[in-house]
């Protein structure tokens, strides 16, 4: 089913290989290769679909292959890590992604670009995986879409919660028992080292939903939370510090990550706020179309209801060019007393997430002589505002204190993603002298810079086995061990360009 994104400009066709091959000629026996202070032999990994090795908007095998942590147990195990085992989806044949319950379909498969019509779009396979359990142990215990206090909830991973929506499947198929926490399965294993990245879809549904949810900081119930909303600061805090006190306890070592500016993807940064191109007559017919609502602003304005700053952000205004959005804001201040609506046309400092692509431009489901985006306004969903912005880096800023914080009481090392993520926005340079971006897919010939998959949140191969290395610098740089890095330009991003079907 086509998607997203078609107003994109994906101009070269390629099919891009999608072995995974090692393809690093290091000869470990050559090279003095310690653990340092760590203990490698029972590595697990804490986190969510960043750690599971999700890609592509689905998780699939020759993902999941180049999750960071799968990444890293292949260096420890140079400096006598043990064996690392990861729940597969078992999809050999088609590689495809998605889930199966019954004859319904839970979770998609994997995104490609169709060279016949340049779009970004879910591949035309029916997912082979079904929902049913494959008990662990796993050492990576990576779940989608888990939120922190996901992880410590009984009941996660039982098939009979899927109805009410508090089970997750990836964790039916991997869970213990129906009602062990992910946490418990992680602490059932022993580890003698860790990773630790979670909270980013404490923040990150919040965003992509264009702030559809609530800032929940002050309320220490996860149980009353949406599933867009923001977790609170403390409730974050708190858990995590239970989870660092039960992995430490036996002198386990590990190594915390910072959450990245979600804001910053290219999930949230690609789409413009200014995609509409008119000529002069069709910016005068629109004016004119908005004529009544821009006088009764006036009047709000002249009644004092509403300041000249206001009156004037909420103007509409088209001129030839390209020209912004109108959208919704719910902050404005509520006039429809007046059937005067909340509207204005999206600044910079807005954000539209690549959802918007599929539907700026194109007729109002709800009435088709509208056009949304123009004659009818984006919803709340299709735009992250300034102020939610504010909101989104505010707690995530908040989480990362706590993680440094935690990470210097338990004497712990820490990769700082956040940071990682910052330098991709300018421009990654490697030791090699290569340069890595933040931006989205824009045809074959971006391919060999890009760190992000189809999905705009995730990483694509090569972005994995960047923050594998930043795992890596970390370890090496607390523990004294000699960790081996991978050189990203050995491999593909896993990014398919498939004939049109």
């Amino acid at each position: 089913m086509k998607t997203i994104y078609r107003f994109l400009a994906l101009t070269a066709l390629m099919l891009v290989a999608c072995e995974p091959e090692f393809k690093n000629p290091v000869d470990p026996d050559n090279v003095d290769i310690t653990s340092g202070s760590a203990d490698f032999s029972v590595y697990v990994a804490v986190g969510n679909s960043l750690s599971a090795g999700y890609m592509n908007g689905t998780l699939y095998k020759s993902g999941q292959e180049y999750s960071f942590p799968k990444l890293l147990a292949d260096r420890m195990k140079e400096a006598g890590g043990g064996e690392f085992t990861q729940p597969y989806m078992d999809d050999d044949t088609k590689d495809v992604g998605g889930m199966m319950m019954g004859n319904l379909q839970i979770l998609p498969p994997k995104l490609v670009v169709d060279a016949g019509d340049k779009a970004v779009e879910r591949i035309n396979e029916q997912p082979t995986m079904t929902l049913e359990p494959h008990p662990g142990p796993y050492n990576n215990m990576g779940v989608p879409a888990a939120k922190i206090y996901h992880y410590v909830f009984n009941g996660y991973g039982n098939i009979a919660n899927m109805a009410s929506g508090t089970a997750n499947p990836y964790f039916v198929r991997m869970a213990s028992s129906p009602n062990a926490s992910v946490f418990e399965d992680v602490l059932a294993q022993h580890p003698t080292f860790f990773t630790l990245w979670l909270g980013n879809n404490d923040v990150l549904w919040y965003a992509t939903s264009g702030g559809a949810g609530t800032d929940q900081t002050g309320n220490t119930d996860p149980s009353t939370y949406g599933p867009n909303d923001l977790t609170d600061p403390g409730v974050f805090a708190y858990i995590y510090n239970q989870m660092l006190q039960a992995l430490t306890a036996g002198g386990a070592k590990g190594v915390l990550a910072t959450i990245p500016d979600v804001a910053s993807i290219p999930y949230m940064t690609t789409v413009p706020y200014n995609p509409v191109p008119l000529d002069q007559a069709t910016a005068d017919a629109l004016n004119q179309a908005y004529a009544q609502y821009n006088g009764a602003l006036q009047q709000a304005l002249a009644g004092g209801l509403i300041t000249q700053d206001e009156a004037t952000r909420r103007t509409i205004h088209f001129q030839a060019g390209k020209n912004a959005v109108v959208l919704v804001d719910e902050d404005l201040t509520d006039l429809t007393s007046l059937n005067i609506p909340s509207l204005r046309q999206a600044t910079a400092d807005d954000l539209l997430p690549l959802t918007a692509a599929s539907v700026i431009g194109q007729p109002d489901p709800n009435n088709p002589n509208l056009v949304m985006g123009v004659t009818s306004p984006l919803g709340d969903e299709y735009v992250l505002t300034a102020d939610e912005t504010a909101k989104v880096r505010t707690v995530t800023a908040q989480y990362n204190a706590t993680i440094r914080a935690l990470a210097q009481q338990y004497d712990l090392a820490v990769a700082d993603m956040a940071a990682a993520l910052d330098e991709l926005a300018a421009g990654l340079r490697l030791d090699d002298n290569s340069i890595y971006t933040a931006n989205y897919f824009s045809g074959v010939e971006t391919l060999p810079n890009l760190f992000f998959s189809l999905d705009g949140v995730h990483p694509n191969r090569k972005g994995y086995v960047i923050l594998a290395n930043r795992f890596i610098d970390a370890i090496n740089a607390k523990y004294g061990s000699t960790l081996r890095k991978y050189d990203p330009g050995y491999f593909d991003t896993n990014i398919s360009i498939l004939p049109h079907n």
